[in-house]
């Protein structure tokens, strides 16, 4: 049965070849199960509803709002895993995309504010948007009208922007009125637990150690309980999979689509939320694609991969899918070059991923037990790790240079990876037309820069 589904001899592998390399993948991307529901309380998704820092006194162990975002990550990932198991017949794993929990958490609920709810309708959106550009070629030309260089400073801007969020949840930059951001206080246990856990991972991380960022994390929380940060209390680590329904079907579009501010100016405000989920996850997905295919040999003489668009239709359902559960943007991870490496080739591989998934399900009381401290230096990790994206950059252009350090710089500054993408946009053509160079400039990104300067201008949120 397995050689039907997967092809695996056809492939060159086996059975346990293909599981092993699941397994493998699995450890380097389980922190998501940590980290997604503790980034994504901050946008109102606990009990208590509140939107700000929660990072200390909020005990999230019983918490049903949080225990439902870590059933809806787990089983949105295995979703997705699946999907691109059996229809892409791929060693792709997915899941609630980095970047994207903190672009709906920090810029859609907190900085625009909306609920939630409406952010979770927002993905829904853009899910189905991806879903209909996935199957025409549209697809193509959105991709063909970015160039390059701003798509890599898309991820490199994103990195820096999780890296900011991970040092500032865990009290190593703190609020300053004079200078508006400062140094915390090592002083502070907070701070000493976060910069304790930075340097066990970046220690795992240089010694390559498979599963670095997970065992970082629960390093850091069991050093965590004997200075009074980790709380165990309550703590209940293996038990039945947590109920969904506060998160279940709670997308709430009146809201989203309400008309405040006027007609134009609640849909200029729609149509940036939902270009900028559905841009970002479709470049993050088909680099982490790409790249992850080239370094694996699993490009054809054109440079193409096979069922591309099979892998990225897996991607686009799995985020309309996870919206509906109550969780944010689902995306391919870079983490399965791991399990590439250890000789992942099929669609196998990416299928245990996902049932390993589903078995986290039991064992939600850990997510409680995990302090945003523990989690932070994860968010760092991946921040430098997506930073490398800079050195393809072509700097010594200066007309390439400007829109990417926009880009780059104006994601983490304005808390808003919208902002960023559509900084890069605009200044894009201008360099390029002011050069005469106006034809390096695909059609498609002027509609898009006239978009975004109608949104900061004429109708600011």
């Amino acid at each position: 049965m397995l050689e039907r589904l997967f092809k695996l001899k056809e492939a060159g592998t086996d059975v346990k070849t293909e599981i092993l390399a699941g397994i493998t993948t699995f450890i380097t991307m389980a922190y998501i199960i940590f980290v997604n529901p503790n980034i994504l309380k901050f946008a109102g998704m606990n009990s208590k509803g509140v939107i700000g820092d929660l990072a200390s006194g909020f005990n999230a162990i019983n918490d049903p709002v949080v225990a439902s975002v870590f059933a809806a990550t787990a089983i949105s990932a295995a979703i997705g895993t699946f999907i691109m198991a059996l229809y892409a017949n791929l060693p792709f794993a997915q899941a609630p995309g980095m970047g994207l929990n903190a672009f709906f958490t920090y810029s859609v609920c907190i900085n625009l504010g909306y609920t939630w709810q409406q952010a979770l309708a927002a993905v829904f959106i853009s899910g189905i948007l991806f879903i209909i550009i996935t199957v025409t070629s549209l697809r193509e030309k959105i991709v063909d009208a970015l160039p390059k260089n701003l798509k890599l400073a898309i991820s490199a801007g994103i990195g820096l922007f999780i890296a900011f969020i991970g040092l500032k949840n865990g009290g190593i930059i703190v609020d300053n009125p004079a200078t508006l951001v400062s140094f915390g206080k090592f002083t502070d246990k907070h701070a000493l637990l976060t910069l304790i856990g930075i340097i066990i991972t970046s220690v795992l991380m240089a010694r390559r150690v498979k599963g670095s960022i997970l065992i970082g994390i629960i390093l850091t929380t069991i050093i965590g309980i004997p200075m009074g940060i980790t709380n165990l209390n309550g703590a209940e680590i293996i038990s039945m999979p947590p109920s969904l329904s506060p998160t279940f079907m709670k997308l709430d579009f009146k809201g989203l689509l309400s008309l405040k501010g006027g007609i134009l100016g609640a849909l200029s405000s729609l149509i940036m939320i939902v270009i900028s989920f559905s841009l970002v996850d479709m470049f993050d997905t088909i680099g982490t694609l790409v790249g992850t295919a080239q370094k694996a040999n699993m490009l054809d003489e054109n440079g193409k991969m096979k069922n591309m668009n099979k892998a990225l239709l897996a991607d686009a359902v799995a985020t309309a899918c996870g919206a509906l559960l109550g969780t944010s943007t689902v995306t391919t991870y870079v983490e399965s070059t791991a399990g590439i490496s250890q000789g992942g080739k099929t669609g196998l591989t990416s299928f245990t991923v996902g049932v390993l998934f589903l078995l986290s399900l039991f064992f939600k009381g850990i997510v409680g037990v995990v302090p945003p401290e523990a989690t932070a230096p994860a968010l760092i990790i991946v921040g430098v790790l997506m930073m490398g994206a800079v050195k393809d950059i072509d700097f010594e252009d200066f007309t390439e240079a400007l829109p990417a350090f926009f880009t780059i710089s104006i994601i983490p500054f304005s808390y808003s990876i919208a902002n960023g993408i559509a900084a890069g946009i605009i200044f894009y053509p201008i360099v390029k037309n002011v050069t005469g160079r106006f034809k390096e400039v695909h059609p498609l990104l002027y509609v898009l820069a006239i978009l975004f300067i109608l949104r900061f201008t004429i109708f600011p949120h």
